[in-house]
Formats: structure tokens, sequence, C-alpha cells
């Protein structure tokens, strides 16, 4: 098994975990860190297709596109954590309200 077979099988359970968190989770703090996760399973997806073959150099357009998918997220992190904090001062929990059926009507 190739290094880069290995970080894309990495990058997937990272992925995959992550997921199940965002959709199970019902804090918004574990919600904003299972989206980063996520992200950085991506990222260690799009590293390994990066690489060509193992003695030859990687492909510098994947680095590129991490390393600007990395300066984003950490944007979008502050940006979630600032709305978090608005609800909880708001509040006073991290939970999203729920929905019921009869809510709708």
């Amino acid at each position: 098994m190739t290094p880069s077979v290995l970080y894309a099988l990495a990058g997937v359970l990272l992925f995959v975990g992550a997921l199940y968190t965002l959709i199970i989770g019902p804090e918004l703090v574990r919600r904003i860190m299972a989206f980063n996760i996520m992200g950085s399973g991506v990222f260690l997806v799009l590293i390994a297709f990066g690489a060509r073959q193992p003695d030859a150099p990687t492909d510098p357009v994947p680095q590129a596109m991490v390393l600007t998918g990395v300066v984003v997220a950490v944007s979008a992190t502050a940006v979630a954590l600032a709305l978090a904090r608005h609800i909880h001062a708001l509040s006073g929990h991290t939970r999203l309200p729920e929905d019921s059926p009869s809510d709708s009507i």
C-alpha cells in the first residue's frame, strides 16, 4: 500500500466520521468541529491525489488548493464560532431549536 493510498483512506475515514458527528451532534460547537474535521479529510484526499508516482514530485495544484482551503476554513470557523457565541448570548445555550411539525403550521 502506497503512502498516497493510505492518506486517501485516512481522509475518507475522517470525512465519514465527522459527517456522522455533524448529523447526530446537537451542539453547535461540536458541529463546527465536525465540519472542520470533514474539511481536513477532504484536504488529505486532495493531497493524496496530487501524488502522481511514488518517486515523482507531487503536483503543485492540489497543494495550492489545499492551502487556499485551509485559509477559507479558518475564516469560516471564526465566523461560525462568532455566530455560536451570539446564539449563546441570546438564548443561554448552544443548541439549535428543534422544529416540530406543529410549529410550521
